[in-house]
This record gives C-alpha cells, sequence and structure tokens, in this order.
C-alpha cells in the first residue's frame, strides 16, 4: 500500500506538457493581440514629442526674431538658437535652455528661412526620414 500512495502522488504533481502548452498558446494569442496596441501607441508618441519639440524651437525662433530683428538665416539654421552668429551684434541668447534636440527618430531638425509654407519652415522628416508618408512617416511641421 505504501507503493501505491508514492506512485500516485508522483503521476499528480506537475503539469503535463500539453497543459503547458496550451498556456503558451494562449499567452502568445494574448500577446498577438496587445502588442500591436501598443506599439502603434509608442509611435503615436514619438510624434507627438516632435509636434512638442518643434513648437518649443518655435517659440525660441519668435524670441530670437524678438531681440535680433529677424529670424536665423538658413546657413545659421537652428544652431543660432544655441551660439551667437559673428554677425548678429544683438544676440542675446541662448534661446533654448538645453542643447538643440534631434527629433525622436534621432535627426536633426530641418529649418528654411524665408519659408516656402510659412514665414519659416521647420519639420522633421518623420520615423522613415524620407518625404512623404502617412502616420508615423509623416513628416511633422510647424505650419500644420
Amino acid at each position: 500500500m505504501n507503493q501505491r500512495l508514492c506512485y500516485a502522488r508522483r503521476t499528480q504533481s506537475g503539469f503535463t506538457l500539453l497543459e503547458l502548452l496550451v498556456v503558451l498558446v494562449v499567452l502568445g494569442l494574448l500577446a498577438g493581440i496587445v502588442a500591436p496596441k501598443y506599439f502603434a501607441q509608442l509611435g503615436r508618441s514619438e510624434v507627438k514629442v516632435a509636434k512638442a519639440q518643434i513648437e518649443g524651437l518655435s517659440k525660441a525662433l519668435d524670441l530670437y526674431r524678438l531681440e535680433v530683428g529677424h529670424y536665423p538665416s538658413t546657413e545659421q539654421g537652428l544652431q543660432a538658437l544655441v551660439t551667437a552668429p559673428a554677425d548678429e551684434p544683438r544676440w542675446t541668447g541662448p534661446y533654448l535652455q538645453k542643447k538643440l534636440p534631434q527629433d525622436p527618430w534621432g535627426r536633426n531638425y530641418a529649418y528654411r528661412y524665408p519659408g516656402e509654407n510659412s514665414e519659416y519652415d521647420l519639420l522633421s522628416m518623420g520615423k522613415d526620414g524620407q518625404p512623404g508618408g502617412e502616420g508615423e512617416n509623416a513628416e511633422v511641421t510647424n505650419w500644420n
């Protein structure tokens, strides 16, 4: 009888391979449903960060214009917000509290003055770094 109890305990302890496979399939299905929604939200947050940075840079550019009398040239670029251009005696910056930011995808913001779409154009090319695109790949600009 003692041997029978030991055998009964051994057969009931732990999980079977089939039970483990069912749990893994269920977890895989849940991950397949949740992961795309999570990563889509992550892409939207990067676009929001780019919009916020462009808004901050626009405010700094406006302050530069108020003090100097004009926006930085395309050649001077956004660097004029941080470092005084040699030919600007009225520059009292820096106009940014921190260093010049890169867009959320690690690239520099494009700046043109005079702009083609507004007084100046300030934009990020989006996730793919190419003109055009939709969603995360679309440009983030100061004129839209």
